[in-house]
C-alpha cells in the first residue's frame, strides 16, 4: 500500500519585489487584473487601469512601501516566510511551500515543487482568517489553473478560513491582552478589517459575517461585552460603496 505523503501550500496575497514605482506597477497590474478582485467588464476596466490608475498610483504606493521596507525585504514576504519555516519545523514529515497570489514566490512554481515530491495529499492554506471571494476564492482559481497541465493529481483539501479557530482567537486575544496590560483596558475595542465592495457581500460573499464571527469570538475570549467590540473596514478602492462602518 502506498504511504501517504502530505504537502501544504501556504498562500498570501503578494508584494512587489522592490519598493520602486516599476516593481509596484508590475505587482498592481497583476493584482488589479484579477476578476476576483475587480469584476468590472474588461473593456471598461483595463484602459482605466493601465491608462490612469497604474501611472498615478504606482509612484505614490512605492513611497508607502519604502516607509515600511525591511532590510530583509518586504514585510509581508519576510513574515510569511517565517510562518512557512515555523510550520515546516513543526511538521518535519510534511512538505511546506509558500506562494503569493500575485508576485513572487509564484503559485504555479511553488505548486510544482510540491508535486515533484510525489505528494499524495495536498492542503491549500490561504493565510486569510476570514474567507472572501476576492482573496481565498482567488487562490482556488489559481490552484485550479496551475493543475490543468498535470495528469496525476493528489487528493486536495482547501482550508476555507479559520475565523473562529481556537488557536487563532487565542493568538489574537493574547496580543490584545498584552496591549491592555501596557495601556489599560479601554471602554471600546475597535477591530479594523480590510474592506470589500458592498456589492460583493450583497451577491453572496459572506466575508462580513466571517469578520463578525471573529469579533464575537475575540470578545468572549477577552471576557469583553460584545457590544463594546466594534467592527470597522478600511482600504476602500474606487468609487463604489464598500463595507461600512469605515
Amino acid at each position: 500500500m502506498r504511504q501517504e505523503k502530505y504537502g501544504v501550500l501556504m498562500v498570501n496575497l503578494g508584494t512587489p519585489e522592490a519598493p520602486t514605482p516599476k516593481a509596484v506597477k508590475r505587482y498592481l497590474a497583476e493584482f488589479l487584473s484579477d476578476r476576483r478582485v475587480v469584476d468590472t467588464p474588461r473593456a471598461l476596466w483595463l484602459p482605466l487601469l493601465y491608462g490612469v490608475i497604474l501611472p498615478l498610483r504606482s509612484p505614490r504606493v512605492a513611497k508607502l512601501y519604502q516607509s515600511i521596507w525591511m532590510a530583509e525585504g518586504s514585510p509581508l514576504l519576510v513574515y510569511s516566510r517565517r510562518q512557512q519555516q515555523a510550520l515546516a519545523a513543526s511538521l518535519p514529515d510534511v512538505a511546506v511551500e509558500l506562494a503569493m497570489s500575485y508576485g513572487q514566490p509564484a503559485l504555479p512554481q511553488a505548486l510544482a515543487r510540491l508535486l515533484a515530491q510525489d505528494i499524495t495529499r495536498l492542503i491549500i492554506l490561504p493565510l486569510y482568517p476570514q474567507y472572501s471571494c476576492s482573496t481565498s476564492a482567488a487562490i482556488w482559481d489559481a490552484v485550479a489553473r496551475s493543475l490543468k497541465g498535470y495528469r496525476r493529481l493528489p487528493s486536495i483539501g482547501f482550508i476555507r478560513d479559520y475565523a473562529a479557530h481556537p488557536a487563532y482567537i487565542a493568538a489574537l486575544s493574547a496580543s490584545v491582552a498584552h496591549a491592555f496590560a501596557r495601556h489599560g483596558r479601554p471602554d471600546r475595542l475597535v477591530l479594523s478589517f480590510h474592506g470589500i465592495p458592498q456589492r460583493y457581500a450583497e451577491e453572496g460573499d459572506d466575508y462580513p459575517q466571517r469578520c463578525d464571527v471573529t469579533r464575537q469570538a475575540l470578545a468572549a475570549a477577552l471576557d469583553y461585552p460584545a457590544e463594546q467590540v466594534l467592527m470597522t473596514f478600511q482600504s476602500r478602492f474606487g468609487r463604489d460603496p464598500w463595507l461600512l462602518p469605515a
